[in-house]
């Protein structure tokens, strides 16, 4: 207790719920605040949970999900092409095939080696009954610019085929080009005859 007197200030209940003005005007201000604040958070919360629940069904995506799946499938792009090759470089299964160079000299046939030489005589024998053919055949022989030798009368063993004969395998190509002459096929070697080439005309011939 203080030493001076009471006066009509000291008057005042100790328990008293009453508080001083400035402090309900404070509160009534506070709370008008609070009001929109609370307001627009509710409708703001009320927006995003509309469009969490409907947007999906709609057909919208959000722009994070979208930047997802462009990257995923551009990834997947990606990897599925193959690697670009170097500019210049072919693959190996595209590498042109050498071929060897060409040699110096080419392969000669036989028939290219064996020159002919018309220069040969060439005997004729008649194998047929038919007669003068020997002379006919040597006309043929003479006129493709060979040389003519004996004509005559076959008297050897009789021939089945039409058939020319010819002495060591350099009248071979002689006697093969006789036979394209007088389409006789059949061309024998024989060191029987002292002559290069003999031709036995057979029955049949033309």
């Amino acid at each position: 207790m203080t030493k001076y007197a009471r006066d009509e200030f000291d008057r005042v209940p100790e328990t008293s719920a009453r508080q001083g003005v400035h402090r309900a005007v404070a509160e009534s201000r506070h709370r008008r605040r609070l009001v929109p604040i609370l307001a627009v958070g509710a409708a703001a919360l009320a927006i995003g949970l509309v469009a969490f629940l409907f947007m999906p069904k709609l057909g919208f995506t959000s722009a994070g999900d979208t930047l997802a799946v462009s990257a995923e499938q551009s990834g997947s792009s990606a990897a599925a092409s193959p690697a670009p090759t170097a500019s210049g470089e072919a693959p190996a299964s595209q590498a042109p095939s050498e071929t060897p160079p060409p040699s110096g000299t080419p392969s000669a046939t036989p028939s290219a080696v064996a020159a002919i030489d018309k220069t040969q005589p060439v005997a004729v024998f008649n194998g047929t009954t038919t007669a003068g053919l020997a002379n006919r055949v040597g006309g043929t022989v003479s006129t493709a610019g060979w040389t003519l030798g004996t004509l005559g009368n076959w008297g050897g063993a009789p021939q089945q085929r039409s058939v020319i004969f010819y002495s060591g395998a350099a009248q071979k190509g002689n006697a093969e080009a006789l036979g394209q002459l007088l389409g006789i096929p059949t061309v024998v070697d024989s060191a029987e005859f002292q002559l290069p080439l003999v031709v036995v005309l057979a029955p049949g011939f033309k």
